[in-house]
């Protein structure tokens, strides 16, 4: 059910969690944009400002076993509870010394 803002609960905890998530990888040294398309469920847009090609979004669903980040590619990342977890493979994922 909406709330007075027009947004539903569930829309709110993706936010949430996606906002804790940016925090977590903005400390690593990422950038991060929050977006909120109309008529879809929001994103965190993720750069390496050192390497801008390397960039993905992420996404927090939840599942009978509860709240995930999740890659664009439709691939969990780590439980949405476990912000560091996620942070970390994210920051992995898109740093520039893969495979060095």
């Amino acid at each position: 059910m909406p709330d007075t803002t027009g947004t539903t609960a569930s829309t709110q905890t993706r936010l949430a969690y996606l906002e804790k998530l940016g925090d977590e990888l903005v400390g690593r040294g990422l950038r991060v944009r929050l977006t909120v398309p109309l008529g879809t469920q929001p994103s965190l847009h993720v750069m390496n400002p050192a390497a801008s090609a390397l960039t993905e979004n992420i996404l927090a669903e939840q599942g009978a076993d509860g709240w995930w980040f999740w890659w664009s590619w439709a691939e969990r990342i780590a439980q949405a509870d476990d912000v560091p977890a996620a942070a970390e493979r994210v920051a992995q994922v898109l740093s520039a010394d893969q495979g060095q």
